[in-house]
């Protein structure tokens, strides 16, 4: 049975991006991106809203972003490996290979998918990742801090949930930047 991961970058007060929206101040390192790389290598499949999905769709679509360094290389071929379902009532077609629209998304059919891979699944952007949480399909929460406060924007979290976690492992990174792993307990 695969799991269902939950990865975010978010500020140390909790934001995947600013009021304004921006995302900059979390673009990782070098060191940082080969770690992320290294969480994305067992995944077989991304679960995107539209807002993630355009956002990462860039990693088939821009070569020269893949470019910029071995690191970003490398997670462009794992990126563009992986089958990705994008839940979206908006998005008419997809720039990517190995992508199919849903067009809402139904947490029984999540966990039928759950059941019937041994690869992991990854959830990403937190709007789609609150209908798993309160659905409790979640069974691991990778949460990359950035050491910054920004004050405001769009929570890594929804409101009006608890899960109780065991946390699994952390990191810290020469730039500040933490990670932390917990599983559902």
């Amino acid at each position: 049975m695969g799991r269902l991961t939950y990865l975010a970058i978010a500020s140390l007060d909790g934001y995947t991006v600013d009021a304004a929206g921006r995302f900059d101040w979390a673009a990782p390192d070098e060191e940082v991106h080969g770690f992320v790389n290294d969480l994305a290598r067992p995944v077989g499949t991304y679960l995107y809203g539209r807002r993630m999905y355009e956002t990462m769709a860039v990693w088939e679509t821009d070569p020269g972003l893949a470019e910029h360094s071995p690191v970003t290389r490398d997670f462009a071929q794992i990126w563009r490996a992986v089958d990705k379902i994008v839940y979206s009532s908006t998005l008419d077609d997809v720039v990517t290979e190995q992508t199919r629209i849903e067009r809402a998304f139904d947490p029984a059919e999540v966990g039928r998918l759950k059941e019937s891979t041994d690869a992991d699944i990854s959830i990403g952007g937190p709007t789609l990742a609150a209908h798993a949480i309160r659905a409790g399909l979640v069974d691991e929460w990778q949460l990359v801090v950035a050491p910054i406060i920004v004050g405001g924007g769009l929570g890594w979290l929804p409101d009006g949930v608890r899960v109780s976690l065991d946390l699994v492992d952390q990191r810290r990174f020469g730039s500040g930047v933490t990670f932390l792993h917990y599983r559902s307990a």
